[in-house]
């Protein structure tokens, strides 16, 4: 420990405020206007407290809890279910604020700096030292005794403020960073699907307008579906509505085809391919049509080009999405009549794809660098190494 730090229980430095034996709230006390009660959705916007998600509650309920009123400084923490040890800080606040018996409050005193107080529970020493504690095999559960024991290596006030000044400007610059990784991520998305949308709707001479059943053959009559419990684990991959859901000791196909959703949430949601390649050996359940094509320029041409349009008008259900057979039969497809002329399209969408994701890659790999760079920093912060 470097020379005038101490080595302290965070109850000796702070005030812990938590609801103990308080009658919760029903749905039916929840009011339109009156006091702000905050609840672990709040933890969820970066460093400050949010307030914009927070239920009302009457002035009788709030003023039952004057002990735990927020001020401008607390330091909240999640101790109960899937937001355990999440953290917040209080900034500007409405006048009258409180939290709900998740949320446990925790008030700096003289020796330690609310920022400091903050940056230590957030760092990766005391998320660790959370998880140590945690109790209770249904719903995790801190218990407050716990949190009143957790150490906290302290330096002075003065080396508190240093670290803090660091650090904020640090995380700015960082945040400033993923921001723009974020923005150009999604900018490399929008610009190959706008390539895509751009070579779909200005044919040129030579196309022609189909659909699936003129171009391919179907074999989903060849589908057969295995429930986990009677499948023999193997080398072959078993194929659903949205990729590989297992490997299994057998195949029922072979060769180039075209699998798309049958059926699923996804349908609508699209955040997983609905239409995609496969080869090789393999299984595949009732949940994915499977589609034979004559070559592979055609099969990728209208792979590309059923995710790149929306199938809303096709899909039947509400509870479960469905495209039957019939609908997808039903799509029109513009298409080059020449097999040569639909290998260039491919070739190009492809070559841009390929860009696509090396640039995705790129911005993914950034975005993991700069998270792991802010918890670098904590460490080093927490550590007298900053």
């Amino acid at each position: 420990m470097k020379k005038g730090w101490q080595r302290k229980q965070l109850g000796e430095l702070a005030e812990l405020k938590g609801r103990i034996g308080w009658r919760g709230l029903t749905a039916k006390e929840y009011t339109k206007s009156g006091p702000l009660f905050l609840s672990v959705h709040s933890l969820n916007y970066g460093d400050y407290v949010d307030f914009s998600e927070a239920f009302h509650i009457s002035e009788e309920r709030y003023i039952e809890s004057p002990e735990i009123m927020l001020q401008k400084d607390d330091v909240l923490i999640c101790k109960d279910g899937a937001g355990i040890g999440k953290v917040g800080i209080v900034g500007e606040l409405p006048d009258r604020t409180t939290i709900n018996s998740s949320l446990l409050l925790i008030r700096s005193g003289e020796e330690i700096h609310p920022k400091f107080l903050y940056r230590c529970l957030s760092s990766p020493y005391f998320q660790e030292i959370v998880n140590s504690r945690l109790n209770g095999a249904t719903t995790p559960h801190l218990y407050q005794r716990d949190i009143t024991e957790f150490p906290v290596v302290l330096p002075p006030l003065p080396e508190q403020q240093r670290i803090v000044t660091i650090l904020d400007e640090a995380f700015d610059g960082i945040a400033t960073a993923k921001t723009n990784a974020e923005k150009n991520l999604q900018n490399a998305r929008e610009l190959f699907e706008s390539h895509l949308q751009s070579v779909f709707t200005q044919c040129g001479e030579g196309w022609v307008e189909t659909t699936v059943d003129k171009i391919s053959t179907n074999l989903d009559s060849k589908r057969i579906p295995i429930t986990k419990n009677v499948r023999t684990s193997g080398e072959y991959p078993y194929y659903g509505a949205s990729g590989i859901v297992d490997y299994v000791g057998d195949y029922i196909f072979e060769g180039n085809t075209l699998l798309v959703s049958e059926d699923g949430a996804n349908l609508l949601a699209r955040s997983t391919p609905i239409a995609f390649s496969v080869s090789g050996k393999y299984w595949v359940n009732n949940h994915a049509h499977i589609l034979k094509f004559e070559n592979m320029a055609t099969q990728r041409f209208v792979e590309f080009y059923l995710e790149s349009i929306k199938l809303d008008e096709y899909i039947t259900g509400a509870a479960q999405p469905k495209l039957n057979q019939k609908a997808l039969n039903s799509i029109p497809i513009p298409i080059p009549r020449s097999v040569e002329a639909q290998a260039r399209t491919v070739e190009s969408i492809e070559s841009l794809q390929e860009e696509t994701q090396r640039l995705e890659s790129l911005y993914q790999r950034k975005l993991a660098a700069l998270d792991a760079l802010k918890k670098s920093l904590l460490h080093q912060a927490f550590s007298g190494q900053l």
